[in-house]
């Protein structure tokens, strides 16, 4: 009886692609925004990745790491003084403009972080020696740079190329595979006091504090005990899903509060699963009508309405397995052009296409049900009538 089903389904063959491609398009539309939404707030915590350390303090106000109010200097030797802290180090980032070769500007993360232990330094470094940061006017550039800080594309930049911020040379002695910004600016390091010479002066220059918590303490235990002996805010840094002290966290609330990102990104994910539900319900109750003496016939001769329903859930089931299959196919092919382009972002959790899958399956599920309902009310000595 399911092979029949079956057969049923796949021998109407214009109504089949046209159930297929509405379920596909839903599948690819719904997956890719989301995943892409995923990638776009996963940059927003860019420097987090980047400029990484245990420990991030900042102003009390401070939400999130890409706006950060600056700090007095004598807040580091205050960090420090805390029994729980191992270590703590000034840290600038902010965004400057570079002045290549050729005249043109180019803007820039700048993070300037402590010449003597280099915390907060690039932790995937390609070329070069980090320990070169110490040498007189020199940087560390990430891969973004070598496209958006080159002059000529056939002739990118690289260790020993220079260039001017704040009409001061800066020399590459390094580069480094980093994530990517938010506003996707290169990141390019250098120490602490050099950033302050590039940076347009002002009275506090201090934009957080690295910090380590002492052997033994937790990371949790240390920030409480910095916010409460320094009047700070300490923030863990550590990865999605953590607590309230979580930077991570707080940063990508942060902007699904504030930002219109997350009302694009779902407004175009219901209109897939608009489209989805209209084309599948419209294309099945469609399939139902044209085989409607067909299913009358088989109750007829003493099929049950339960039995011929769950011909019709197995059509829909596999329609949508197919369906959700292809578009998944789809936008792993759209995903490996984003991911060799490094745009648009693209991150798929693995929850992503499990809801998906689910969504898919709803849609079916009610395409099937209107089908149902028409096939209960259908009277099989309707089949005999001329």
């Amino acid at each position: 009886m399911f092979r029949l089903a079956l057969k049923m389904l796949f021998g109407d063959t214009a109504k089949y692609l046209m159930l297929l491609a509405g379920l596909v398009f839903a599948t690819f539309l719904m997956v890719q925004q989301v995943s892409v939404f995923c990638g776009l707030i996963l940059w927003t915590t860019a420097t987090l990745k980047n400029v990484a350390a245990p420990l991030y303090v900042v102003e009390p106000k401070v939400q999130q790491v890409n706006e950060l109010n600056p700090l007095r200097d004598t807040d580091v030797a205050l960090v420090r003084s805390v029994a729980e802290v191992r270590w703590a180090m000034p840290l600038y980032s902010g965004i400057q403009k570079v002045r290549l070769e050729n005249g043109n500007f180019q803007t820039v993360q700048l993070v300037g972080i402590d010449a003597g232990s280099l915390a907060g330094g690039p932790v995937r470094l390609q070329q070069g020696r980090l320990d070169d940061l110490r040498l007189p006017n020199t940087v560390i550039v990430d891969q973004v740079a070598l496209e958006r800080l080159s002059v000529d594309r056939k002739r990118p930049i690289g260790i020993g190329s220079t260039f001017e911020i704040n009409d001061q040379e800066a020399r590459v002695v390094g580069i480094c595979e980093a994530m990517r910004s938010f506003t996707g600016a290169p990141y390019v390091w250098t120490t602490y006091e050099r950033a302050l010479q590039y940076t347009p002066p002002q009275r506090k220059m201090l934009s957080a504090i690295l910090a380590a918590p002492a052997d033994g303490v937790d990371a949790g235990a240390a920030a409480e005990a910095i916010a409460r002996k320094t009047g700070l805010r300490a923030y863990v840094n550590r990865g999605f899903g953590s607590d309230a002290g979580d930077f991570n966290t707080s940063t990508i609330w942060w902007y699904i509060k504030n930002t219109g990102i997350p009302i694009s990104f779902g407004t175009t994910v219901v209109i897939g699963f608009i489209v989805g539900v209209a084309i599948a319900s419209q294309t099945f109750y469609a399939f139902v009508l044209d085989n409607l003496k067909n299913f009358g016939a088989l109750k007829a001769m003493g099929v049950s309405n339960l039995r011929l329903s769950l011909m019709l859930w197995i059509q829909s089931f596999t329609v949508g397995v197919i369906g959700f299959g292809i578009g998944l196919l789809f936008t792993a092919g759209f995903a490996t052009g984003a991911l060799e382009n490094g745009q648009p972002p693209f991150f798929m959790p693995g929850v992503v296409p499990l809801a998906a899958f689910a969504v898919i399956q709803v849609i079916c599920f009610f395409a099937a049900l209107l089908g149902v309902i028409r096939l209960g009310l259908y009277e099989p000595a309707m089949v005999f009538r001329a």
